[in-house]
C-alpha cells in the first residue's frame, strides 16, 4: 500500500533526491528558474512511512490546450517496482482528473541502448510504463528541455575514481593533443561563480558572445538576459561558468621562448654526433611547425589589440546528485582550429566533475531526428540532426558512452485537449520562431 501527498518539507525532499540519483532539474530549486510554470512536490510513502517516491510536477497553462503537468526527468523511484508504479498511476489519474489537467509527461533518465546496444531494464520499463497507460510521444521536436539521446562519460569503475588522465588516454588522439598543448598556444582558464558573477557582469558577458558566434542556440541561452545567472544562483554551491581566453601577450613570450630554444639547438647542430643531431633537427623542425601555427594566430586575431584578451570558449556546468552536467557551451569562431580551445575546455570541466567526487559526467544532448517505433513499441534508430552530427562526433571523441532513453511519457487526462497540445502547438512554436527570425533577418 503506497501513498502520495504533496511534500512540505523541501530540504527533506531535496535530501531524498540527492541520495537516489534525481537530478538538479527534478529539485526544489529549479522552481527559482522555471518563474512562468507552477512546481508543486509530491512524495510517495510506504506502510511504514519511508519515502520511496518524489516527483516535481510542473504546471503551465497553454492557449488550446489547458493544464499541462510536466514531470522534470520523471519520478525517483525504483521503476521494477511495478506495484509502485501502479499506484502512482492511479494517483496521477486522480490528480488529472481533480485539477482538469490535459496531460502528465515525463522523460524518465532509463537507457533503452547504450552505444547502440539494447538495455533490458529500459525495455522492462517502457513495457510496464505502456501497460499502465502511459503513450510514448516520437515526436522529438516536441521535447520541452531533455532530449532522448545523451553522452555520459564514466567518472569511476568498480567504485572507484578514475582520475583525468585515466580517462584523458581514451579520448581521441586529436583530443589528447590538443588538451596537452593549450596552454602552450596561449589560452588560459578562469573559473567564476555566481557571487563573483553577480558583483562583475563582464565574464558572463564574454560567455553570451562565445554563445552568439557558436550559433542561433544564444537566443535560448540568454533569455531574458539573465537566464544563466538564474542557473547559477539556484546552485550557487554546484555550480560554475568556466572561461578560455587566448592572450596574445602570453602567446607571444612564449613563441619567444620557443624560438630561442630553436637558437639554441641550431647552435648545437654542427659537429653534433648522429644521435644528437637528430635530436636537435627535431626540435627545430617541431618549432617551425609551431611558429607556423602562432602566426595563423596572430593574423586571425589582428582586430584585437595587443594586450587584450580574447574569450574563444565557455561553458557552464552544474554538479548534482554525484553528475557533473555541461548546460551550456561553446567556441568562438576565431582561432578555433588553431587552439581546439573547446577540447581544452571540456577537458577543464571534466577535471571539475572528478574533483567533485561526481559519479558521471554529462557532456549534454544531441539532438536527433524523429524516428520511428520498433515492433516492440520502442524508440527506431535515433540519428543526430544534420546541424548536430558534428557535435556528436565531437562529443564521442572524449570516449563518451552514447545513451538514448526511452522517450517521453504522456499519461493523456483529456483527450481533445491533449491533441491541440501534440498536433497544433508545434506549428504555432515553429511559425512563432519563424516569424521572429525574419524579423532579425536571420
Amino acid at each position: 500500500m503506497y501513498t502520495f501527498k504533496e511534500a512540505t518539507d523541501l530540504a527533506a525532499f531535496d535530501r531524498f533526491l540527492e541520495t537516489h540519483g534525481g537530478q538538479y532539474i527534478q529539485s526544489s530549486h529549479w522552481q527559482t528558474v522555471k518563474t512562468t510554470w507552477h512546481c508543486r512536490y509530491v512524495c510517495g510513502y510506504d506502510d511504514s512511512g519511508e519515502t520511496v517516491l518524489a516527483v516535481l510536477i510542473m504546471e503551465r497553462t497553454l492557449p488550446a490546450a489547458g493544464k499541462i503537468w510536466y514531470g522534470s526527468g520523471g519520478a525517483v523511484c525504483d521503476y521494477e517496482n511495478t506495484a509502485l508504479l501502479e499506484a502512482f498511476t492511479a494517483y496521477l489519474r486522480g490528480e488529472l482528473k481533480t485539477h482538469g489537467v490535459t496531460a502528465f509527461i515525463m522523460d524518465p533518465p532509463i537507457s533503452l541502448r547504450i552505444n547502440g546496444e539494447d538495455q533490458p531494464f529500459g525495455h522492462a520499463v517502457h513495457k510496464t510504463l505502456c501497460g499502465l497507460g502511459y503513450t510514448l510521444n516520437t515526436n522529438l521536436t516536441n521535447y520541452t528541455y531533455k532530449q532522448p539521446v545523451q553522452l555520459f562519460i564514466p567518472l569511476k569503475k568498480d567504485g572507484a575514481p578514475l582520475t583525468a588522465e585515466q580517462i584523458l588516454k581514451k579520448c581521441d588522439k586529436g583530443v589528447r593533443y590538443s588538451i596537452r598543448i593549450g596552454e602552450q598556444r596561449g589560452l588560459v582558464a578562469r573559473t567564476y561563480t555566481y557571487d563573483q558573477l553577480k558583483d562583475d557582469p563582464k565574464p558572463m558577458d564574454d560567455f553570451i558572445s562565445v554563445m552568439k558566434d557558436t550559433s542561433e542556440r544564444d537566443d535560448f541561452v540568454e533569455r531574458n538576459g539573465d537566464y544563466c545567472l538564474k542557473l547559477l544562483g539556484a546552485f550557487p554551491e554546484s555550480s560554475d561558468l568556466k572561461l578560455v581566453y587566448y592572450d596574445k601577450v602570453l602567446d607571444r613570450r612564449l613563441q619567444e621562448e620557443r624560438l630561442q630554444k630553436k637558437a639554441d639547438a641550431e647552435a648545437q647542430l654542427p659537429g653534433a654526433h648522429e644521435k644528437k643531431a637528430r635530436q636537435l633537427q627535431e626540435i627545430i623542425t617541431s618549432v617551425d611547425k609551431q611558429t607556423e601555427h602562432f602566426e595563423k594566430r596572430i593574423a586571425e586575431a589582428e582586430d584585437y589589440t595587443s594586450d587584450n584578451e580574447i574569450c574563444v570558449a565557455g561553458g557552464l556546468s552544474i554538479y548534482y546528485a554525484g553528475m557533473g552536467s555541461c548546460l551550456f557551451g561553446g567556441t568562438k569562431n576565431v582561432i578555433r582550429n588553431n587552439t581546439r580551445s573547446s577540447h581544452y575546455l571540456n577537458y577543464l570541466r571534466l577535471e571539475e566533475s572528478i574533483r567533485r567526487g561526481c559519479d558521471i559526467h554529462d557532456l549534454g544532448y544531441v539532438i536527433v531526428q524523429s524516428p520511428e517505433l520498433n515492433d516492440d513499441g520502442t524508440l527506431g534508430t535515433l540519428v543526430p540532426t544534420d546541424n548536430f552530427k558534428g557535435i556528436y562526433d565531437f562529443k564521442k571523441s572524449f570516449s563518451a558512452d552514447y545513451h538514448e532513453f526511452i522517450g517521453e511519457y504522456v499519461l493523456v487526462g483529456n483527450k481533445l485537449k491533449y491533441y491541440a497540445y501534440a498536433q497544433l502547438m508545434p506549428k504555432a512554436k515553429k511559425a512563432k520562431i519563424k516569424a521572429i527570425k525574419t524579423l532579425r533577418g536571420r
